[in-house]
């Protein structure tokens, strides 16, 4: 009989000729349940998704509770969904007052695209900066500004008018002039190993957009809802706002759903010239608002967000090791870097077999990643630290 895992491999789609090929049959608040029974601790947290727990009990209430009303009833921006509706009011009372218009999508990569499309249409230019070593998806648009030569060559040709500029250099945002409708910037650069910005790098490039009419675009997919210790990284800036955020990953609590947000004049533009500027079948899903407005209560009502950076303490007194050459990040956005994508590799099925699962990134394939649910406990974080630290030990001999 054809087991599960060889129509994985034949069936499915592949993203690389090694995938890692864990098979859950549950999941539960900080762990995974292998169909064995195997118990693992995610410290990846479905890359910064799952930020409250896998099934949080808040979010499954919120599902049941809204599927017994309605699923899906048209294209977005329609109909009036009291789920969409309540979620956008929340999000403008816990994001700047002038980010007052709120535009559901499915995804991060979705939301990237949405957002580059209303900086265009809303300065009636055409000239996008973006980051090397920046992640923004995969989608056509995301990918022309994602900062990588290597993920992007063999999709080429892309949109025109992008240029690449070092992070955190602040001379390079010359680049940023009267052509320019938009940067793109991340709080925490999410593939390259968590490489955090410097503040004076996001003021200055906040000062260039006000001076040359462009407009800051911040993608805090992987930053938002609380990875860092402040509900969304920028708010930890002082006088910094940007002009449009991306929101995804840990915003659905589990289920696909992604935002851009901008000041109400700005959104307009998607309105007319033409009508339906931006159209979307099932962004703003309104099971996928009910979830996500759970995590956004959970995460409020609760100390979860208050406790990150006392638990990044804590992570980085247990990454202690003389194989770990660096750990770099913010709150529980963290990376350690080790010597070899080699030593990655094993360390990573080391650990899995231990009862762990991490994973590396996509432009810094020397290090692991450290992200868990905010709800990690202290005694899990020392159980981590130490399983990660056995697992180099065996490495190293």
């Amino acid at each position: 009989m054809t087991s599960i895992r060889q129509l994985f491999l034949a069936r499915q789609a592949q993203t690389t000729n090694f995938p890692l090929g864990l098979e859950v049959d549950k999941a539960e608040g900080m762990y995974l349940y292998t169909p064995e029974g195997k118990k693992i601790l995610d410290l990846i947290a479905g890359i910064s998704v799952c930020n409250i727990g896998h099934r949080h009990p808040s979010v499954l209430r919120a599902i049941s509770a809204q599927m017994d009303k309605y699923m899906h009833l048209m294209v977005y921006g329609e109909y009036i969904q009291s789920p969409q509706v309540k979620l956008a009011q929340a999000l403008h009372k816990v994001l700047h007052p002038t980010l007052d218009n709120v535009y559901f999508v499915n995804s991060g990569s979705e939301a990237i695209e949405g957002a580059l499309k209303l900086a265009k249409r809303y300065t009636g230019k055409t000239d996008i900066v973006a980051c090397e070593r920046s992640y923004h998806g995969s989608s056509h648009g995301a990918l022309s500004i994602i900062g990588d030569e290597s993920f992007r060559q063999n999709y080429r040709p892309l949109l025109p008018g992008i240029t690449h500029i070092p992070f955190n250099d602040i001379s390079a945002l010359d680049a940023i002039g009267p052509n320019t409708a938009a940067i793109v910037v991340e709080c925490v650069q999410s593939e390259s190993g968590y490489i955090v910005a410097d503040e004076d790098f996001l003021l200055e490039a906040r000062s260039r957009c006000t001076k040359y009419g462009a407009l800051l675009i911040l993608d805090e997919v992987q930053t938002g809802f609380g990875r860092t210790g402040q509900l969304f990284a920028f708010h930890g800036i002082k006088d910094f706002v940007p002009d449009i955020i991306v929101l995804a990953k840990g915003m659905g609590g589990g289920l696909p759903i992604g935002a851009f947000i901008a000041p109400r004049k700005i959104m307009a533009a998607l309105k007319e010239n033409p009508i339906l500027g931006h159209i979307t079948t099932f962004g703003g899903n309104p099971v996928s608002c009910a979830a996500s407005m759970a995590v956004l209560e959970e995460l409020l009502k609760t100390n979860m967000v208050c406790k990150v950076p006392e638990k990044e303490i804590r992570f980085r007194k247990g990454l202690q090791h003389p194989e770990i050459l660096e750990v770099q990040g913010k709150g529980l956005m963290l990376s350690f870097r080790l010597s070899s994508f080699e030593k990655v590799q094993k360390t990573m099925h080391l650990c899995l077999e231990k009862g762990l699962v991490t994973d590396w990134f996509l432009f810094e394939q020397n290090a692991l990643r450290v992200a868990p649910p905010l709800i990690i406990t202290e005694d899990e974080i020392d159980w981590s630290c130490k399983i990660i630290r056995e697992a180099l030990d065996a490495i190293r001999k």
